[in-house]
């Protein structure tokens, strides 16, 4: 058995978990080590029963009514739930937004290259966001940026979905690309 409220006098207790002392309600639902009900007692029944256990009393639901504890190993309990918290954020990706800058004047070969770039963005799960860059007297043309855009849009289209259909943002014509679904 740890003993949680010297820790929390030294600011150990992190968690914010109500452990031992801390537990102060006037009547608490006790769950026994091995998930049995014990009943309703007050909070000082209920550690001195998790003292007979020689093992710890947390609060598992302070909003319930009455409070529910429960008899357990905190540190293993704490371990445990490391170990959970740890292995989610493992299994977890996190989908970062590539960007792609184009020209209304790209070459073709530039075109694919950049195509080529983006395809790599998304066959790694990321998303890609393509611009369109107008210069001068380029922004009365935006259909020409437009067909560039199309024209991208359809070289990548059997590894992604149009997330966001192309639109003009001050000098930029944009669209957003999200890898397909597998």
């Amino acid at each position: 058995m740890i003993n949680i409220a010297d820790n929390q006098k030294k600011g150990n207790n992190r968690g914010g978990d109500l452990v031992n002392d801390s537990v102060r309600f006037p009547q608490v639902r006790l769950i026994g080590p091995d998930g049995e009900q014990l009943g309703i007692m007050s909070s000082r029944e209920a550690q001195l029963k998790a003292n007979s256990y020689d093992m710890d009393l947390l609060c598992v639901a302070p909003g319930a009514n009455p409070p529910v504890c429960r008899i357990l190993n905190y540190s293993k309990y704490k371990f445990e739930q490391q170990k959970k918290a740890k292995e989610a954020k493992k299994n977890q990706h996190i989908v970062e937004i590539k960007e792609v800058q184009l020209t209304p004047q790209i070459g073709q070969h530039d075109l694919e290259t950049k195509a080529r770039a983006a395809m790599k963005f998304l066959q790694a799960g990321n998303k890609v966001k393509v611009g369109v860059r107008f210069r001068g007297r380029q922004l009365s043309h935006t259909e020409i940026g437009m067909e560039v855009l199309e024209k991208f849009i359809s070289l990548l289209a059997e590894v992604c979905q149009v997330e966001k259909a192309p639109n003009m943002e001050g000098r930029w014509l944009y669209a957003t690309l999200a890898p397909l679904k597998k």
